[in-house]
């Protein structure tokens, strides 16, 4: 079999591609927490799709009822019309998911990325309130189109809009000067005080993990206090669960510990179930005041993830598939931990909460190089933070202690090398 040349990716795809450079091979096949290249190479993926194969690659489940779905010639587009398996979707995670946590929201169809389900967020606040401003918080990262990247923290992404973005006040995130500083008594003199200069926000919005922003975990009190707040001044909280929803921090939803109920929900990646592109935006009911056709998008009607997001939530019927996931999750941690009391030479920071973890490092470049030694180790992970300063553990949910263990091994031995080799270069 011949192989692909890697320099038709530089000669015909956009500068703008950003993976393919961290991960530079030709991906053939997936399965699980595997994945394999051109070479036969295998590779444990810690990765998932960047939170969208929350249970893993190729599913055997869910290929089968897609597989199914596909032959008896179903509807694969339909914009917002009415077919059986967006009935069955609907139904299923009204009965498996909201009413088991005693939550009521309206279920819309944006279009079916990220980005989609908060600009419909975002619209619908500012409807509902007649208000403008959104209030947003330091490192978060909601999305790339105009109104995602307006509410989104990261500098170089904020550049690339090419225009001012408006109509956003940012406050400081749980923990974002240091552990002694209150943020929210911050937030609320701005909000009490007529001469701040900040008017009452529509909404505010918020990953209760931020993921992009460096692996940030707000504590459950900052969150309830959050909401308290927002209750107070009668604004809406929008929380963004497109990354560290559907299980990943190990809950459905990543705000349920800390027992707060959002106005809004934003959700996609691993909601579609088989990494198909899906999303939803969970509204209060009394919310839901959009005018027919007000918000649209051409494939808000994707049957085929559909289907896959109705057989995916068959996983959380079982309470053990939860328990599996917590049990998992502290072994994570204990791991990351046990990396940085081992290498203080680290300056290490175990961050996070269940299979949304990472290690930040204070040395510049230093998370970036061991998630490099590690996918030549076999191992693809990425970094995150403003600086890369975090390499992040993003393991599927349906690994197995021994995918965990042959991670954590790759993890280590690039640690050490990592550092074996800067100790060289300073000697």
């Amino acid at each position: 079999m011949s192989q692909t040349d890697m320099t038709i990716f530089e000669n015909l795809e956009s500068e703008v591609r950003s993976y393919v450079r961290s991960f530079p091979t030709v991906f053939t096949k997936a399965k699980g927490y595997k994945m394999w290249d051109e070479q036969g190479t295998e590779y444990v993926d810690f990765f998932s799709g960047a939170g969208a194969l929350n249970y893993g690659h190729n599913d055997p489940m869910m290929k089968a009822k897609l597989v199914d779905y596909i032959l008896s010639d179903g509807i694969t587009h339909s914009l917002d019309m009415a077919t059986a398996p967006k009935a069955e979707f609907l139904t299923t995670f009204n009965e498996v998911i909201l009413k088991p946590r005693n939550l009521n929201y309206k279920i819309m169809f944006p279009g079916p990325t990220g980005t989609n389900t908060v600009e419909s967020a975002l619209k619908l606040a500012r409807k509902v309130t007649g208000r403008t401003d959104i209030l947003s918080f330091t490192n978060g990262f909601h999305g790339m189109t105009i109104g995602a990247l307006s509410v989104t923290g990261n500098a170089f992404k904020r550049k690339g809009a090419g225009i001012p973005l408006q109509n956003v006040v940012t406050m400081p995130y749980d923990s974002f000067v240091n552990d002694n500083l209150d943020t929210l008594e911050y937030l609320e003199r701005f909000l009490e005080d007529g001469g701040s200069g900040v008017d009452i926000p529509a909404a505010m919005i918020l990953e209760t993990v931020q993921g992009e922003g460096g692996i940030n975990a707000a504590s459950f009190e900052w969150l309830q206090r959050i909401e308290q707040i927002c209750k107070r001044w009668d604004i809406l909280l929008i929380v963004d669960d497109v990354q560290a929803g559907v299980g990943r921090t190990g809950t459905f939803f990543s705000f349920e510990k800390s027992g707060i109920k959002p106005d809004i929900v934003c959700m996609s990646k691993s909601i579609g179930g088989y990494g198909l592109p899906l999303a939803i935006t969970l509204i209060r009911p009394e919310l839901d005041i959009f005018e027919p056709g007000e918000h649209n998008g051409t494939f808000r009607g994707n049957n085929h993830a559909f289907v896959t997001a109705t057989a995916a939530l068959s996983y959380w019927e079982d309470p053990k598939f939860e328990k599996n996931i917590e049990e998992k999750s502290v072994k994570i941690f204990n791991f990351l931990e046990g990396i940085v009391a081992k290498y203080p030479e680290l300056q290490g920071e175990a961050k996070g909460r269940g299979f949304m973890v990472g290690i930040e490092t204070k040395i510049e470049g230093l998370a970036s190089s061991i998630a490099a030694e590690a996918f030549e180790r076999g191992l693809i992970m990425e970094t995150s933070g403003p600086k890369d300063e975090v390499f992040k553990l993003f393991p599927p949910l349906i690994i197995d202690d021994e995918g965990l263990e042959k991670g954590f091994k790759i993890i280590e031995d690039s640690v050490r090398a990592v550092l074996g080799a800067r100790e060289l270069v300073i000697s």
